[in-house]
């Protein structure tokens, strides 16, 4: 398998094989707000960074750090350290892990289990950094005779590494590893607790017993993007679950605490790249 030096062309040939697609990633692309997509994300940080904010959680980023995204999680990656910033970012097909599972092995569980105490990074050791870029270049290496096999036994193997340690990452850890600012934490709790009812500026400030311009400066000084637009990130995230659930429209639209149906369909629209009716349809098919 080839690599590609974007994650939109990863995207795009995972989308299209539905099975996986790996960018190994030297400099920024440009610089992308809270977004989703519809493919499960595996991110390996090399170089390292300063911060990743996945839903309402916020992550350092070290060399060696592997980040594991769903398809329903909004994230954004900030306060990059330096020009260089090397990672591997692999871009998964749902179903293709899904197949590749069996009634004892669950290879999915790395992007399905989420609770309470969940956590989105694996901090690998020195050996299972080695262990999971033996898996990548023997993927990426493949070619001649069989190289579609050996690249599905690689990829089995590395999905067979990961969900084991993210199941003893899932007792060994605790939630307070992805505390960041107390204050901007407080307002992302509130946020998440009450998505589906109206969130204004205002009413967060009221809340908080904050200013208005101050609320907004340390929101956007922490998540590296605004109130508004983090909100209408994490509301079409909950669109899309529910959507996908089997849920209608019109119960997306209410559910997920959009107010206006127009702007419902325009921020949906244009964060998936389909309307949320035809989404709804390729879920359903």
């Amino acid at each position: 398998m080839e690599e590609v030096n974007s994650c939109k062309t990863a995207i795009a040939n995972c989308l299209s094989s539905k099975t996986f697609s790996i960018a190994h990633l030297y400099k920024e692309e440009k610089a992308m707000d809270m977004h989703i997509h519809d493919c499960y994300e595996l991110y390996y940080s090399i170089s390292g960074g300063k911060q990743f904010l996945i839903d309402n959680r916020f992550y350092s980023i070290a060399p060696g750090d592997l980040f594991i995204i769903n398809q329903y999680e909004s994230h954004k990656l900030t306060q990059i350290d330096s020009c260089v910033h090397e990672r591997i970012v692999l871009s998964v097909y749902p179903d293709f892990v899904k197949q590749l599972s069996t009634e004892v092995t669950d290879l999915d569980y790395c992007f399905s289990n989420r609770t309470n105490c969940f956590q989105h990074k694996l901090s690998l050791n020195k050996e299972q950094q080695k262990r999971f870029l033996y898996y990548i270049n023997k993927i990426t290496s493949a070619n001649g005779f069989a190289h579609d096999i050996i690249e599905r036994v690689a990829f089995t193997e590395l999905m067979i590494l990961i969900n084991s340690l993210s199941s003893v990452n899932a007792v060994e850890t605790t939630v307070a590893s992805y505390r960041y600012n107390r204050q901007v934490d407080n307002i992302l709790a509130y946020i998440n607790q009450n998505i589906a009812l109206p969130i204004t500026v205002e009413q967060l400030a009221g809340q908080f017993f904050l200013s208005e311009s101050y609320i907004c400066r340390i929101f956007k000084a922490a998540t590296g993007t605004t109130i508004n637009k983090y909100i209408t990130a994490r509301r079409i995230s909950i669109a899309k679950a529910l959507l996908n659930e089997g849920s209608s429209v019109a119960e997306a639209f209410e559910r997920s605490g959009f107010t206006d149906y127009s702007n419902f369909f325009k921020a949906f629209t244009k964060a998936v790249g389909i309307s949320p009716k035809k989404y709804a349809n390729l879920s359903v098919s």
